[in-house]
Order: structure tokens, then sequence, then C-alpha cells
């Protein structure tokens, strides 16, 4: 409750965070929520003009453009969480060992780290998707293939920093499981960085399956996905901009949704980042007060 207090004080975090729920709840039902068959071809309206039964027109088969929108919101957006998701719980398990017990546990789990983060992102998931084949399930892999190691590696910091705390140490001296100790005073703590780093990587992973979706190593005709409908609309980008117009919109609005709530939740979750931009504010109407003062003065 705390956290989306301190989240409703800022007007963008807000709008944000409805934009997010929205395109999931719409990823959701979108059975419900598309007016047609997001596969249905009809090439007599293929590159038709808007109209009341079709709002955003439709493609080069003749497919509502709008239905395909909301039904790629789950392979862009709601795929992508379950990635995401795995890929923060796999890091968080492994981070919170390594960060924990140190010693030869956290040596062999961070050179393992360190193989893993050797490599490119992109590179890995292109050669991932090159041994196991397009499709959005082996782009999943590869995202969780990739991304646990990078997230263990920011959690193991982020535990160390806790792990030496007083509390701690007296927990552990007073026989406490490790267990315990970990899921009562430690994963409370951390969670603030646990969930900026989340949120952030979002942006990044979404952008990711756009690109590679454009490329066609994505998902594949004829599921809808918005990297793929740039990629169909390339060819009358001029004579029918609306056609890349309306997935390359939904991709900036989400991602930038969730990049503004990254922010805003490191500000939530940190207090003394909420105090200190509490001050700079104020600070600043003040001088912008003396300044108009002395202006009018003088």
């Amino acid at each position: 409750m705390r956290i989306l207090k301190n989240l409703c004080k800022d007007k963008l975090a807000l709008t944000s965070l409805m934009v997010i729920i929205v395109m999931i709840i719409a990823g959701i039902f979108a059975p419900l929520i598309a007016p047609h068959d997001p596969g249905q071809v009809n090439m007599k309206l293929r590159y038709a003009s808007s109209s009341w039964d079709y709002l955003l027109g439709n493609d080069h088969l003749g497919r509502c453009v709008l239905s395909r929108l909301i039904y790629g919101i789950r392979p862009s957006v709601l795929w992508v969480l379950v990635a995401l998701s795995l890929s923060v719980l796999i890091g968080a398990i492994v981070g919170f060992v390594a960060g924990y017990f140190k010693g030869k546990v956290d040596a062999w789990i961070m050179r393992v780290c360190d193989i893993m983060l050797s490599f490119p992102g992109y590179v890995m998931t292109l050669a991932v998707v090159g041994i196991l084949g397009a499709g959005l399930e082996n782009i999943l892999i590869a995202f969780v293939w990739m991304k646990w190691a990078w997230f263990a590696r920011v959690i193991r910091t982020s535990v160390m920093q806790f792990s030496d705390m007083d509390y701690v140490k007296f927990a552990k001296a007073s026989g406490t499981p490790n267990l315990r100790i970990i899921t009562k005073h430690i994963v409370p703590v951390t969670f603030a960085d646990i969930a900026v780093i989340a949120s952030g990587s979002m942006c990044s992973m979404m952008l990711q399956i756009s690109g590679l979706s454009f490329l066609g190593l994505g998902i594949q005709a004829p599921h809808a996905e918005w990297g793929m409908m740039l990629n169909e609309a390339r060819e009358v980008m001029f004579s029918r901009p609306e056609l890349m117009l309306a997935p390359g919109l939904a991709i900036v609005v989400v991602v930038s949704a969730f990049n503004f709530l990254s922010d805003a939740l490191q500000v939530a979750l940190d207090p003394k980042l909420m105090t200190s931009q509490g001050k700079s504010d104020k600070s600043y109407e003040s001088e912008v007060r003396k300044t108009t003062y002395e202006y009018s003065r003088g």
C-alpha cells in the first residue's frame, strides 16, 4: 500500500501503471475485445482504409489491423512478462545463494555468470534462435538462458550489502535457520532492487522480441506480433503509413510506460530518493519565488 501511495503522487508513474494494466487486461481478454478474427483473410479488403467495422483498416491480406494489434499484446507483452518472471526467479535464487553463503559457493556461481555474461546478449539470442529455430518459444528460452546470469549478479550484490548487517548476524548467532533469515530479513530489503531491475529489463526484452520478429526470426505468420506487423507494412510505408504507425506507436507507448514506471519505482521504494527529490523540488520552488520577487521589485 505504501508503494502504491507513493506512485499515486507521481502523475506520470500513475499514468504509466494504468497503461500497463490496460494492456495486460486487453491481452488476456483479447478474444472478447478484438472485433474480428486476427487471422481471417479477406482479399476483397486488401489495404482497405479505416471504417466503422475496421477502425484501423486492413493489411495486405485483408486482416483486421486493430484485432491483430490487440492479439499482438500477448507475445509482445504477456509472454515477455512470463520469460522475465522466470529469469528473475532463477536469478534471484542463484543470487541469494551466492550473496548469502559467499565463499566457494559464491566463487563458483560467479564464474558461471561471468561465462554467460561474456557473450553479447543479442549475439547469444541469435545463436540460440539459430540452433533451435525461429519461433516465440525459442526466443523465450533464449531470454531466460541469457538474462538469469545478469539478474543473479545484480541481486547477489544487493544481498551482500545486507547479509553483513548486525540484525542478520544476530539472527545467525541465535540459531535462526538460513532460509528463515533470507525470507524474513533479506528478501524484503532487496525487493526494491529486484523490482527496479526487472521493470527496466522489460523494456529491452520487448524491443528485442519485436526486433527479431521484424527480421523474421521471431513470431511466425499467421500469428500477430507488433514487430512482424511492422515488417509486413514496409512495402506500403509511404502509401499506407498508418499500418506501420499502429504497431510502432504501441511499442513506443508500452516501452515508455515500463521505463517511466521503473524510474518511479526506484523513487517509491527508496525513501531517501523521495526525500531528496522533495527537497530539490521545494528548493527549486523557493528559488523561483525569490527570482520572481526580485524581478517584480526591480
